[in-house]
């Protein structure tokens, strides 16, 4: 009985990267939908979002209102189609760090002190996990900058070989 579960988890083991590829679609499409939403919402309803921001004490809160909307909206739509992954990821985590550290900034506080779920269950938590994951992972093979790789050789060259995501990446 122990051999055939060691044989089956191996299996399991040198598979499991197989749902990779449909996995980081998944997050994309998934996320990319709520980002483009979202950021739809902030320029569509332009005064309030600004009413809301300015009771931040956000500076320029009209500017920074269609900066946020903007790019969430760009940012959810190259997310659903795989294209800049990473570059966009990085402005988009700047907008979730900036969302928790204004509007949710007693959640950060109880992050340290006491109660890491009310971090955790805040709008802005998903966005920015799957931004750090893009960041990391990339887009993955299915998605347009796969595409690009492929057909544009010199940036299929991956610098990557030596850190810990290599192995997980060369399988992708």
């Amino acid at each position: 009985m122990l051999e055939r579960t060691q044989k089956l988890f191996g299996l399991y083991s040198r598979n499991a990267h197989l749902l990779a590829p449909a996995a980081l679609l998944i997050v994309r499409l998934a996320w990319g939908w709520e980002l483009v939403e979202s950021g739809y919402g902030h320029l569509t309803h332009l005064d309030q979002t600004t009413e809301f921001f300015n009771s931040l004490h956000i500076s320029m809160p009209r500017a920074n209102a269609v900066i946020s909307g903007t790019t969430e909206m760009v940012g959810g739509t190259l997310w659903m189609l795989g294209l800049g992954t990473r570059i966009i990821s990085v402005p988009l985590l700047f907008n979730f760090i900036v969302a928790y550290l204004t509007a949710s900034h007693d959640k950060v506080a109880q992050f340290f002190r006491q109660d890491p779920s009310n971090f955790i269950d805040d709008t802005a938590f998903p966005f920015l996990v799957t931004s750090l994951l893009m960041i990391a992972f990339g887009a993955g093979p299915i998605s347009l900058d796969a595409l690009i790789k492929r057909f544009v050789p010199h940036l299929s060259k991956r610098p990557v070989e030596n850190s810990l995501a290599a192995p997980a990446l060369a399988r992708a």
